[in-house]
Parts: structure tokens; C-alpha cells; sequence
């Protein structure tokens, strides 16, 4: 089938790899003419493990074009799927606007049926405003052209998204057209061979049902991080909590670990948008704003602990700290609302100097943070290690797991360690002489111990990732 794909974000680029390569022929189209032109030349704009392969190979089978043209990208398409950014508003609402930019430029363009399908995560009604509005545009312009407009909401985690996208848990179509419908189950055929995951339901039940999935997945990391609080206060651990409630078969494993916080393009504005929703029908959804405050706070919580331990030793100002781990997840350079720039935004009004480094999100973040004379990026996690006086693990890489850190030792001046994501054995972290602090963890050593942690600073000497 034809497919137009509109906006060459996240969700459009790889939903656009993906259709090409189960064989459809696939248009994307973005308004970012310097965007375009790089995916001309093979350079993709974020970092997602396997789309830049894919990509490619689909350019090169002539089943995958990029273009700036609405013209083109209408004339020959069977549907347009809409993919653009819906971001928040300052009042937490969803911002429409590029989406009804999009569905007004097809339908100036629009010369014969479309199928427009609203990919977007956007409110509920949305789908039915957007048809009005097209209708509207096609009225003014004295154009009669058949055309219906459905939602199909995305499920992709970044990270995975290749693997989300080419084998779907479900695939969400709301659509009230049986011919519609139809269209919709050609195109995610190839998608479901071995299993129907293709759920048909109406439009306002499709767009409610991706809010309500990030809800709830938000909701269960708030549970874990405001559960983990109480547990350094009684001396519970939270992965002995995790462990015992997720052997439950009602509640499962799944996100269910405690750390830092969410952050990423979804989960925070969605549950802002999903309460700013109920707002127009004077409803108030106490418990998904109390997720969305759980979560702010928990932000905070390393910090707070990091300046909690540096308070013996003169504060954290011009104390130099390593962070491992930038992006808001691995696998992804996704920076957006990431709890490790909370953390060194909090850091850095205080004075601290950071080293850091993240194996793929180095540039999204040195854009971010610009020309700090507070901040040097590393080229591993070993020269950022160089010379600090504690070391954060933020994002939980794979590699940070498996570091020998009996070989970055000397060259920290003072051994504490801050896992935000509780990836080592806090006793074999002490084993080795560290003051260590995970999240909901208890804390077996004491503030007044923790000055035999500190190491001379005249001992230090250079550390090579080669060690």
C-alpha cells in the first residue's frame, strides 16, 4: 500500500522504517527542510538501535523516500498517517497545534480519497475535531473528496521501538468506517501473521486507552519511588519488596523498579494532559496528579543525598562529580525531562563540577547544556571517574554494570558511590570501601564513619579505560 507518513520525529521515522520494511511504499514527509536533507543522506536526527539500518535499506529497495512536499506526498498515498509532536502547554494541557497544521495542509493538497489516521497521542475527541476540521477546509475550497479520519495510537518504548513497531503486543485502530477498518487491517496484515493483536474500538476509546497505558506504567514507578522512601526509613529494602509483590501473578515485574524517576517525551506530559482532560469535564484525577507529584519529588531525592553526604566535608560547592548515564533510559539519547538533568541542573546551582558521559547521548546533552565552565564531557566512564569525589550511576546502561571498580579507586578522592538505579550489591560496595547509597535501600554506615572514605587527593593519578 501507499503510505504517507507526516513528521519525521521519533514515532514517524520508525513507523515509517517499519511499514517500508514489511512492504509497503512509504513517503515521509517533515517541514524541517535541513532534517529532510540529512535523511537524504542517510544521517538520522536520534539514536533508536536498528532504524539507521533499517532506513537504509529501505532507501536503498526504493520503498522508503523523504520529502518537504505535501503534494507529492498526498498525490501518491493512499493514507496519511500523522505523526507529529503534541506537546505540553503551560497550563499541562496537549498542544493540537501541529496537528491540525498537518491535517490542514492535506487537505489543501488533497486530490482524491485519503485515509488520515491520527498516530499522535492526542486527547480524546480528537479524531473528530480533526475530520471537522478538514471538512471545513475541503468546504471552503468548493473540493468534494471522500475522506475519513481514525485514531491508531503508537506503543513504542525507546530502546525498542523497532522490536515494539515489527511485533506489536497490540495494535489499536479507532475507527467507526467499516471500510475504514479495512484499510487499516491491510496495512497491519503483514504485522499479524501469527497472531490477530488488531483491536477494533471507537475513536475516543483508542485515543483514552494510549493515555491510560502510560498512566498506569507511570503510576506503578511512582508506587516503587514512593514506597522506596518508607523503606530507608524502616530499614526494608525495595528489591526485596519488588521481588515479594511482583511474584504476585496479579501484578507482575514489570515497572516496578525504583530509581530516579520517569522522564522521556511521554510519560510526563501525557499524565499532564490526561488531567488537564478531565479538567473540561470539572473532573479531577486525584490519583494520576499525585503519581506526577510522587514523581517531581523523586528528582530531587539523589540530590538530596549527595548533598546530604558532602555537608561533612564542606558542601558540594566545588566538589567534582562524575554522572554515568545522561539519556532518561538506555538505549536511547533521548535527554527530554530525564532525571539525570534534574539532577545536574540541582548540581550545578550549587556549585559542583560534573564530569560526564553517556555512551549515545553526549550531544544531545551538550547542546542542552551549552558552554559550561562547570561541565566536561568524558570520553568513558573511566575519565569521568578521574578525580572525583563521588560518582552518580543515572541511567542504567548495560556496560555501567560490569565496570571493575576496584581499578577506579585510586583515582577518587573520596569513595562514595550514588546508584540511582540500584544496580550494585550495596555490601560488596562497602566491601570495598564505599559509602554507598542506592534508592530505598538501607544505609548500614554512618554519617560519622564516612570521613574514612575519603581518600588524598595528592594520590590521584591519571586513569585510562584501557585498564
Amino acid at each position: 500500500m501507499d503510505i504517507a507518513i507526516i513528521g519525521a520525529g521519533y514515532v514517524g521515522l520508525v513507523t515509517a522504517a517499519c511499514f517500508a520494511e514489511m512492504g509497503h511504499h512509504v513517503i515521509c514527509l517533515d517541514i524541517n527542510k535541513q532534517k529532510i536533507q540529512n535523511l537524504q543522506k542517510g544521517i538520522i536526527p536520534i539514536y533508536e538501535p536498528g532504524l539507521k539500518e533499517l532506513i537504509e535499506r529501505n532507501v536503498e529497495d526504493c520503498r522508503l523516500s523523504f520529502t518537504t512536499d505535501y503534494q507529492l506526498a498526498t498525490a501518491i498515498s493512499q493514507v496519511c498517517f500523522i505523526a507529529v509532536a503534541t506537546p505540553s502547554k503551560a497550563n499541562g494541557s496537549c498542544d493540537l497545534s501541529y496537528v491540525f497544521s498537518a491535517a490542514s495542509s492535506i487537505a489543501q493538497h488533497m486530490k482524491h480519497q485519503l485515509l488520515i489516521v491520527n498516530k499522535s497521542t492526542v486527547p480524546v475527541g480528537t479524531a473528530s475535531l480533526v475530520k471537522q476540521h478538514i471538512a471545513q477546509i475541503l468546504k471552503e475550497n468548493n473540493t468534494l473528496i471522500d475522506f475519513d479520519v481514525v485514531s491508531n495510537p503508537e506503543f513504542l518504548k525507546e530502546g525498542n521501538a523497532i522490536n515494539d513497531c515489527m511485533k506489536p503486543d497490540r495494535i489499536i485502530i479507532g475507527v467507526d468506517n467499516p471500510d475504514s477498518a479495512k484499510i487499516m487491517r491491510e496495512i497491519y496484515s503483514a504485522f499479524t501473521i501469527n497472531h490477530d493483536r488488531i483491536l477494533i474500538m471507537a475513536p475516543s476509546s483508542a485515543e483514552l486507552a494510549k493515555y491510560a497505558a502510560n498512566a498506569m506504567l507511570a503510576l506503578r514507578i511512582s508506587f516503587m519511588n514512593e514506597l522506596s522512601g518508607l523503606c530507608e526509613k524502616t530499614g526494608a529494602s525495595i528489591n526485596d519488596i519488588r521481588i515479594a509483590i511482583g511474584a504476585d501473578q496479579r501484578i507482575g515485574y514489570h515497572f516496578l523498579y525504583a530509581g530516579m524517576g520517569y522522564g522521556g517525551s511521554c510519560f510526563p506530559k501525557d499524565i499532564r494532559a490526561l488531567c488537564a482532560t478531565a479538567e473540561t469535564y470539572d473532573l479531577d484525577l486525584s490519583l494520576m496528579r499525585a503519581t506526577e507529584n510522587v514523581n517531581i519529588q523523586q528528582k530531587k531525592v539523589l540530590a538530596d543525598k549527595i548533598c546530604r553526604y558532602f555537608n561533612q566535608f564542606d558542601g558540594v560547592f566545588n566538589k567534582t562529580i562524575a554522572i554515568w548515564g545522561l539519556s532518561f533510559k538506555p538505549h536511547t539519547d533521548d535527554i527530554r525531562e530525564s532525571p539525570a538533568l534534574s539532577l545536574i541542573e540541582i548540581l550545578l546551582s550549587q556549585g559542583a563540577h560534573l564530569r560526564l558521559f553517556d555512551p549515545v547521548a553526549m550531544p544531545t546533552m551538550r547542546k542542552r547544556l551549552g558552554d559550561c565552565h562547570q561541565v566536561t564531557f568524558c570520553k568513558d566512564e573511566y575519565e569521568a571517574a578521574q578525580g572525583a569525589d563521588a560518582i552518580v550511576l543515572a541511567t542504567e546502561w548495560r556496560q555501567f554494570r560490569y565496570i571493575d571498580l576496584t581499578k577506579i579507586i585510586p583515582f577518587l578522592r573520596h569513595l562514595a558511590f550514588f546508584d540511582g538505579r540500584n544496580q550494585y550489591q550495596p555490601k560488596e560496595m562497602e566491601k570495598l570501601g564505599f559509602a554507598y547509597f542506592g534508592i530505598g535501600i538501607p544505609i548500614n554506615h554512618s554519617h560519622e564513619q564516612l570521613n574514612t572514605q575519603k581518600i588524598h587527593e595528592q594520590n590521584i593519578i591519571p586513569i585510562s579505560s584501557t585498564n
